[in-house]
């Protein structure tokens, strides 16, 4: 089986689960992402090229395109057939040349204990499904269904496997992880004293609204917890925010932030950003770039807003797409000024880097380090930091 797959940490832990479940089958299985118009559409891009490359070969496309639009992709002349998101992850339908996309409800979540993670120095471990929340511009409740979360239990097991396999870093995924049944934290804190031997633990991107004191105090007690966090911000705006849905506020946030910096000084933090959500001002647009700066979000993810049908985002007046585009730019620019400032200031330090593959990893703090003598991939080797070349660090 050959495997490809679009969008989050998610659809990268899901597509293990196929691959071992199913790693015998002659097909091309592609597991779509629906986040975005643009993700929807390379996932098209590939399934054509999929199929010029390999025409003999089957071509099962899945997830949450399918989930969303599974007529559209059934539709598609080099498509053999569709599954959804639940049916993807059974071998017994993989098998079948039936298509099949039943509709994601309330059903109990469970996944199988995995071995390996093909191709990773870092295994992802899926701990919750689905959302409850309904922000106007996300149609992601429509294809993943309502908060359910792997059992404790399960979850430790997953995660002796993984550190039984090798790996010393994992990272904690879902649609919405923040709202695991039970509380976040606690699960964490079981999780870490199960299995102490978990060198490294990330986390997939947060919800700011449900992060508080006691995430503060579990980042302060337990070094495994790597100090990058990925926040699910979206605008720096509060009044665009209210508009989104969202259930934080620019000060909460900002709040939090220098509350993890005051525990743990070296942390970090990525964001999630949408540019140009219908009716944002200029004025609005810079409050966000005022969030960036003051907040020191050195790892931004920019988006132009990109209407999803269904939502209620996609009936308010929408701002003009070139001036998205423009602002997107605008947001791109200062990230990038921001982790570059942050690279200058580790020249000299000593830090830890998780090694991939061609002599490069990763560092606690999420940056990307060049050390072609450090260690093999998988490994955790502290590396002093010689200087900047590009976007990357070199040790």
């Amino acid at each position: 089986m050959k495997v490809l797959t679009f969008g989050c940490r998610l659809n990268a832990f899901e597509s293990a689960v196929i691959r071992q479940a199913a790693d015998d089958l002659d097909i091309i299985l592609v597991n779509t992402c629906a986040v975005t118009g643009e993700a929807e559409r390379q996932c098209r891009q590939a399934i054509r090229k999929a199929h010029r490359e390999h025409p003999n070969t089957p071509i099962v496309v899945a997830g949450c395109a399918v989930q969303l639009h599974p007529e559209l992709y059934a539709a598609m002349p080099e498509v053999s057939r569709v599954l959804g998101n639940r049916e993807k992850l059974s071998r017994a339908l993989l098998e079948r040349s039936e298509s099949a996309v039943g509709a994601v409800g309330d059903e109990p979540f469970d996944l199988p204990v995995i071995s390996d993670f093909e191709g990773r120095a870092r295994a992802f471990l899926q701990v919750q499904q689905g959302c409850d929340h309904r922000c106007t511009f996300c149609i992601v409740p429509l294809v993943r269904g309502r908060n359910a979360g792997l059992p404790v239990a399960k979850i430790i097991g997953q995660a002796r496997a993984f550190v039984e396999k090798g790996f010393a870093e994992l990272v904690l995924t879902g649609v919405d992880i923040t709202s695991y049944p039970g509380g976040l934290v606690p699960m964490v804190r079981r999780l870490l004293e199960a299995v102490p031997e978990i060198r490294r633990l990330r986390f997939g991107s947060l919800d700011p609204a449900c992060l508080d004191a006691d995430f503060v105090r579990l980042m302060r007690e337990f070094p495994q917890v790597m100090p990058y966090l990925h926040l699910s911000m979206q605008s720096g705006d509060d009044v665009i925010l209210k508009r989104m849905g969202r259930r934080h506020t620019r000060e909460q946030v900002l709040d939090f932030i220098g509350r993890v910096r005051a525990a743990r000084p070296e942390a970090t933090f990525g964001a999630d950003i949408i540019a140009g959500f219908p009716t944002e001002t200029e004025r609005q647009f810079d409050q966000t770039m005022d969030f960036v700066r003051r907040g020191n979000i050195t790892h931004l993810h920019v988006f132009p807003y990109s209407a999803r049908a269904g939502t209620p985002a996609a009936k308010m007046p929408p701002v003009p797409v070139p001036v998205r585009k423009e602002r997107a730019r605008r947001l791109r620019e200062l990230g990038q000024k921001l982790h570059d400032d942050l690279l200058i200031s580790c020249v000299g330090a000593k830090i830890s880097v998780l090694m991939e593959q061609d002599g490069r990893g990763w560092s606690d703090t999420y940056l990307k380090v060049r050390a072609p003598h450090a260690g093999k991939p998988g490994q955790v080797a502290d590396v002093v930091i010689r200087r900047v070349e590009g976007h990357e660090l070199v040790g």
